[in-house]
């Protein structure tokens, strides 16, 4: 089993839950499960199709999966696991 992270904004849908114990072989594997115990959770982490929506980052260990597999990153046992949103906005300087 692995721990994966919740960021703040999400955790009202993993029950106010900062770290989930998950399972899985891969990121994509987990992250499905995990929106399977917490149906709400879905619809902030996948599109209609089911792909993962292009601003949330996984990051495995503290390294981004985008920089790996993405989905497809293999889990090991005791990998730490963080859903970081993305973060926009601010002023223009000029």
């Amino acid at each position: 089993m692995n721990l994966l992270t919740i960021p703040t904004p999400l955790r009202p849908y993993t029950e106010g839950q900062k770290d989930v114990l998950v399972e899985g072989e891969t990121v994509g594997m987990i992250l499905k499960d995990l929106a399977k115990r917490y149906p709400n959770l879905y619809q902030h982490l996948f599109d209609k199709n089911g792909d993962l929506r292009p601003y949330v980052n996984i990051f495995i260990n503290q390294e981004d999966i985008r920089t790996h597999d993405g989905e497809n990153t293999i889990v090991t046992e005791g990998d730490r696991l963080m859903i970081v949103p993305s973060i926009a906005g601010g002023l223009r300087l000029e």
